[in-house]
């Protein structure tokens, strides 16, 4: 039997854009995703959805997880899933059962796939999913820390505390990369700018990282989220979580991952007063920090 986790992620900024080849900043949070598995007489998947077989409605990042690496497994497999994340809510959760999963998998049936191949794998899988994914989720939910991207430059460990707020609405990546892909084919003069300064966005926000200038990156996350709303990926409950958190002293506060619900992030100094904030506001509230530690064997 073998137990492995992976961290769920934020975006400082970047989200949509990445997908058009733009700069963006991801960083792992300690909160996991954990997978055990063991072999088995059959196909056997548990989460909080159920008890399934391999089954490409339920658990369909597992089944592929499965799917990529059946050579490998004699007869079957058993694996059994918890997660301290949200399900489609912008945290990565995708991505963290496929890492979490494929690096179980590797270990339990002595595949050689190194960090690299699994985050690949991982991509791979999301990409078949949804159509159009960016490998920024599996990467740094493979090797953990705050990356730029596409360069993958490792940055340093923000020191700032981090509250995620969750509205509780679920949201589907696949359908909100599409929705931003039509805007932009159709209104290509004004949507492509906006990707654009995204971009720019994190060129700035990776120097302020690195000097530890996080009141000077709040406001840029702040100059994000607005324009996440331009690109039609907002939503009035996670626009009030955001404002609620700036109220409560968040240096700055933002839409995190796909958008149209799920999760917001802000980050500072007074932790307990932001997320009481986001309760009050109607949002569940995380208090949380960024993560060296990627996918590991518990």
């Amino acid at each position: 039997m073998i137990t492995c986790s992976a961290p769920g992620k934020i975006y400082f900024s970047g989200e949509h854009a990445v997908v058009y080849g733009e700069k963006a900043i991801a960083a792992a949070i300690d909160l996991r995703t954990r997978v055990t598995v063991q072999p088995s007489g059959d196909f056997i998947i548990n989460s909080s959805l159920g008890s399934t077989g391999l089954d490409d409605r339920k658990h369909p990042y597992v089944t592929q997880c499965v799917r990529k690496i059946k050579d490998f497994i004699p007869t079957g497999v058993k694996i059994d899933i918890t997660s301290d994340l949200p399900v489609g809510s912008g945290l990565g959760s995708s991505a963290a059962v496929t890492i979490a999963t494929l690096y179980a998998l590797s270990i339990c049936f002595d595949t050689n796939h190194t960090l690299s191949d699994i985050a690949d794998l991982g991509y791979e899988i999301e990409r078949t999913l949804q159509g159009v994914a960016s490998p920024t989720d599996t990467f740094v939910s493979t090797m953990g820390g705050v990356i730029t991207v596409p360069d993958r430059q490792t940055l340093t460990l923000p020191k700032c505390h981090i509250v995620v707020g969750n509205t509780g609405s679920f949201s589907s990546t696949r359908e909100l990369v599409a929705s931003v892909n039509s805007l932009k084919q159709a209104y290509p003069d004004t949507i492509d700018p906006v990707i654009s300064a995204i971009g720019k966005l994190a060129d700035y926000g990776s120097g302020l990282i690195i000097d530890l200038n996080y009141p000077a990156l709040g406001r840029l996350m702040n100059i994000n989220h607005g324009l996440l709303d331009a690109l039609g990926v907002g939503s009035n409950e996670l626009s009030h979580l955001t404002w609620a958190s700036r109220e409560a002293g968040a240096w700055g506060a933002k839409t995190t991952g796909a958008g149209g619900g799920g999760c917001m992030v802000a980050i500072t100094d007074q932790p307990e007063k932001v997320a009481r904030a986001i309760k009050s506001a109607g949002g569940q509230a995380f208090i949380t920090h960024v993560t060296p530690y990627g996918v590991k064997a518990e």
